[in-house]
């Protein structure tokens, strides 16, 4: 789950590691947001094994074009070198990526690297195993320019829903707070997370 606020991106992902048939989880508490340059962060979804080589080679070209360019990388850089990745390997890889993050020449921005390399530019977008359960509270709900505030709870909040629904989706939220002043991460333990029904 990724949105764009009035001043930053708010990225969430509800987290867990699964593997198809017979279906296992073995771990609900797997952080699945990964910082690939110093505002730049992405979402994996699919198998992990295939996001967690593919965000490896993502860092290394990013930390290599960054010292070519002697500036940091732009986001569109990013989500384009994973798409490469991605499509490049299309036969082989079973991942997909929200890529969000901010740079000096566009501010916030949002990309979804999606299984087979096609890459999107969106305001706000879902992805994963539980996305399939909150269409339509993200149609609802989602509005632009929302304050940081908002943006967090608005995460959340679909996150949790996320997670009440999908099985192998995790027992906590990561969120990740990225503006032109920096990165916070946030947080949120099962425990502390909003209910909707009754689980």
């Amino acid at each position: 789950m990724e949105k764009h606020c009035t001043d930053s991106r708010v990225k969430g992902v509800s987290t867990g590691v699964s593997k198809p048939a017979p279906e296992y989880v073995s771990s609900k508490t797997i952080n699945k947001v990964i910082q690939v340059h110093d505002r730049i962060f992405c979402c994996m979804a699919g198998s992990l094994a295939d996001a967690q080589a593919v965000i490896k080679s993502a860092k290394f070209h990013l930390s290599f074009h960054s010292v070519q360019m002697e500036s940091p990388p732009q986001v569109i850089a990013a989500a384009s070198v994973l798409k490469d990745l991605c499509y490049k390997n299309k036969d082989e890889l079973q991942a997909g990526f929200l890529t969000a993050g901010w740079d000096k020449k566009n501010g916030p921005q949002v990309y979804v690297v999606s299984l087979g390399g096609m890459l999107i530019s969106q305001q706000v977008t879902i992805g994963g195993s539980g996305s399939t359960y909150i269409y339509g509270y993200v149609d609802a709900k989602y509005k632009p320019n929302m304050t940081k505030e908002e943006c967090l709870q608005f995460a959340t909040n679909a996150l949790a829903l996320a997670m009440g629904r999908d099985n192998v989706s995790g027992g906590v939220a990561h969120l990740v707070v990225i503006t032109e002043k920096g990165v916070e991460h946030v947080v949120v333990p099962g425990d502390k997370l909003p209910k909707f029904h009754d689980e």
